[in-house]
């Protein structure tokens, strides 16, 4: 029986697009590692001794995607892993992580990190080219750029079956640490003329104070978890259009037509190497356009990386 450690993107984190991630990252590997005993540890907050253990007992050490990874580790770090602990923790494998922003190549601090912590003998899946490329500049050359978990299901058949023309409501979404109040404004005024009622749904907890402050009660607001998320989604006709990259995805996986408005570097990213259908949130007039167009998905995911991440685990 093997055991596996994870590293847990979703623990100690306030966002619910990690849960998401997580979700996909738990099924594939539940599908991947059948017989083995997981367990689970933080990324988001300071590694004890226990975690200590788990990794260090554990035949595999994995870290589920999210937006982990940055050019400064000694000055911003969402994974809360520092020199000390590369001490302890080591032979680390990557699942579909990204890279926090656009940045400058990574420092000299972030550079031995990295390369103390992470695994030189599997291969590493990020979830984009520019993750990629951040991580062989580095040294880091056993690399393989996958897309987001979140994404591997999205194959042509599933695609086939997303609507092509615009739903009579929509679900929306805003981003707490990115807000600009005269494009979300727009938004919200176009959304109101082109559907007959809107949802909304809360990712973080400031995504809800904010919108209220544009919207008020023009809109139903769901419960502020992925449960309620699930179920508007699954009940019947409704178009995704928000600047929540994760809960559009999901919004795929519930095979709902999609629009991504892109705030920062991870949509933008991704669309590259998968056609995932994004504009920016800038882009007012082709907003307005895809919800009237006819839009066909079609989501070009890298089979063949996937698949070579996956299979060396089985070898």
């Amino acid at each position: 029986m093997k055991l596996i450690t994870i590293l847990d993107t979703a623990a100690c984190s306030s966002n619910i697009g990690d849960q998401i991630i997580m979700d996909a990252v738990n099924r594939n590997l539940n599908d991947l590692f059948p017989d083995a005993f997981f367990l689970r540890t933080h990324t988001h907050d300071v590694i004890s001794k226990t975690s200590y253990r788990y990794i260090q007992t554990s035949e595999f050490v994995i870290v589920g995607g999210t937006n982990l990874l940055s050019s400064n580790m000694n000055s911003y770090n969402q994974w809360k892993v520092s020199l000390w602990d590369s001490l302890f923790v080591k032979d680390i494998i990557l699942m579909g992580v990204g890279w926090w922003q656009y940045q400058k190549k990574p420092n000299s601090y972030t550079n031995i990190l990295y390369n103390r912590l992470l695994n030189k003998n599997y291969f590493h899946s990020v979830r984009d080219g520019y993750s990629e490329q951040n991580l062989k500049s580095i040294g880091i050359t056993n690399v393989i750029n996958t897309s987001c978990p979140t994404m591997w299901s999205l194959t042509e058949d599933h695609c086939t079956k997303i609507p092509t023309k615009k739903s009579n409501a929509v679900l929306v979404t805003f981003t707490e640490y990115n807000q600009k109040l005269d494009y979300d404004t727009k938004l919200i005024n176009i959304l109101s003329q082109e559907y007959e009622k809107i949802y909304f749904w809360t990712q973080q907890p400031k995504d809800y104070e904010y919108t209220r402050s544009i919207c008020g009660d023009s809109v139903v607001y769901l419960k502020p978890n992925l449960k309620a998320l699930d179920e508007i989604l699954s009940s019947g006709h409704i178009d995704y259009v928000g600047t929540r990259l994760h809960a559009g995805v999901r919004a795929l996986q519930h095979q709902r037509r999609t629009l991504i408005l892109s705030v920062d570097n991870r949509a933008v990213e991704i669309a590259k190497d998968t056609n995932l259908p994004t504009v920016k949130r800038e882009d007012i007039e082709s907003i307005s356009s895809w919800i009237n167009s006819s839009y066909e998905t079609r989501i070009k995911l890298p089979l063949d990386n996937i698949n070579e991440w996956k299979n060396q685990f089985r070898e």
